[in-house]
């Protein structure tokens, strides 16, 4: 799986050492000139009464740490020092630090509420921290997508729906079942979660070959890509600090964590693409709040078939008997017209004569920008 890697700032060595300290001074005193508020995670605080741990003694591990379970060997000098690395750049970046803390209330609950039915370990919920930063559109430029970061190919063979309309990459709930599915068959192929857990960044197939050519069968001896080499120290890094805030200067309040969303779900079968906006009609709401419940949708409109839907709490009980007059007058308003592609038409030219929009067209018949239309194909418009 691809992994977000933070940006990194490697210290020199030698003479340039104490430019570089100077640096960093700079930096820090820019901090908490422009940006005062963000230095304590607890707004308004005074400094003085509260200071920030220091880095050295945040950093420093008496153990004993495992992971699922497993023991961390922080008596080896290379463990402890490359846990060291992450935690001091994960606490330099404050701001996202107390970003994730604020969404763990909205998404750690069903996480764990899961992996304990699954009878899975608990540290499995931070993997998703460091994948995505817990949030639902985050993506790699390898194609990786979502909370979990699935690639396609791998999203599908667990269940997700992935295409031109729905990506359930992006569905917290569908995208967490899957990736737990995924992280148990990794566990039973490598017995070990540590490994599993590396696996799921590096490809099982990957960690296979490496296991032969290295002959080696504990993380902390392999010698694997930069990021893979980096993977499990950053999620114990999130774990040390996110059971821990108070520890590392983050004293968060009840009141500052999100809340979860909350929402009733709807079930609706669609004889043709319907646009999104009517759901958000039926529901009382309004078109974005539609899309941020239902972040797996991926255009303007939803296609043929039957879907299963979050709306506001409350607004379940009228929904059916709501959007079935909203759908009826649309389909009366807007006929649909099936066009037989001419040869010389182009997409252009057939919305300019339709009256329509170009992007309109395009979503109504799944097309994107890099898709040549032919003569004799069908399009769908709606007038």
């Amino acid at each position: 799986m691809e992994t977000l890697i933070p940006h990194q700032v490697n210290a020199p060595c030698g003479k340039s050492r104490t430019s570089f300290m100077k640096l960093l001074l700079l930096l820090s005193l820019l901090q908490l000139i422009f940006f005062p508020d963000i230095v304590s995670a607890e707004p308004k605080t005074d400094l003085a009464a509260e200071p920030l741990p220091s880095l050295v003694s945040a950093i420093s591990i008496t153990g004993p740490l495992d992971f699922c379970g497993e023991p961390v060997p922080l008596d080896n000098f290379e463990v402890r020092q490359r846990l060291e690395k992450e935690m001091l750049l994960m606490l330099w970046d404050r701001p996202q630090v107390i970003l994730w803390l604020k969404r763990t209330s909205r998404y750690f609950p069903y996480i764990e509420r899961n992996l304990n039915q699954n009878n899975m370990p608990d540290d499995l919920k931070y993997i998703t921290v460091i994948e995505s930063s817990l949030l639902p559109h985050a993506g790699s430029p390898k194609g990786a997508m979502g909370f979990w970061q699935f690639m396609k190919l791998t999203g599908r063979k667990y269940g997700l729906a992935i295409d031109q309309n729905i990506d359930e990459r992006r569905n917290f709930f569908s995208s967490t079942n899957a990736a737990l599915a995924y992280l148990q068959d990794l566990y039973d192929l490598f017995g070990s979660w540590t490994l599993a857990a590396v696996a799921y960044n590096l490809g099982e197939d990957r960690l296979q070959d490496e296991k032969a050519l290295q002959q080696v069968g504990n993380y902390y001896e392999f010698y694997l890509p930069s990021e893979t080499q980096r993977y499990i120290f950053k999620i114990l890094a999130a774990k040390l600090i996110l059971s821990n805030p108070s520890r590392y200067g983050f004293n968060l309040s009840p009141e500052d964590y999100y809340p979860p969303d909350t929402f009733d779900q709807v079930k609706i079968s669609l004889p043709g693409r319907t646009p999104l906006y009517l759901v958000a009609q039926a529901s009382g709401t309004y078109f974005k709040q539609i899309k941020d419940l239902n972040p797996q949708i991926r255009g303007h409109d939803l296609p043929k078939g039957t879907h299963i839907l979050a709306v506001p709490r409350g607004s379940g009980e009228s929904f059916h008997s709501r959007f079935k007059k909203l759908a009826e007058k649309w389909r009366q308003e807007y006929k649909m017209h099936i066009y037989i592609v001419q040869k010389g038409d182009n997409l252009s030219t057939i919305a300019e004569r339709f009256n329509v929009t170009l992007p309109a067209l395009m979503a109504w018949n799944d097309l994107n920008h890099g898709k040549y239309i032919h003569p004799g194909e069908k399009l769908f418009i709606y007038q």
